[in-house]
């Protein structure tokens, strides 16, 4: 069992490999943007997506929990949770409090 799943949160799934390759950074980080704390998401891609993983600790920081649930050739799945509301001024995305 991974840190994420035991949690007990609900994992929505999102299957990368059904979305193309140039759009799927955008994709992840709208899907995300989306979720509160204590919701997750149970991501699905064909590779291990290390450049991605760099860009997520750039945006998100310690508000989002990233864990490995496979880790094979051809199937990566990675569950990330949203552990906490963004701080004003933290990361590079505005927290929505300004006005």
């Amino acid at each position: 069992m991974n840190a994420i799943s035991e949690l007990d949160l609900q994992l929505h799934p999102f299957d990368a490999r059904g979305v193309g390759r140039r759009f799927r950074h955008d994709a992840l980080f709208g899907a995300l943007d989306t979720l509160q704390p204590g919701e997750g998401m149970r991501f699905i891609n064909d590779h291990d997506p290390l450049p991605l993983l760099a860009q997520l600790r750039e945006r998100y920081g310690d508000q989002l929990a990233v864990d490995y649930v496979q880790r094979q050739p051809g199937e990566v799945v990675i569950d990330f949770a949203v552990l906490r509301a963004p701080v004003h001024g933290e990361g590079s995305e505005c927290c929505g409090g300004c006005s």
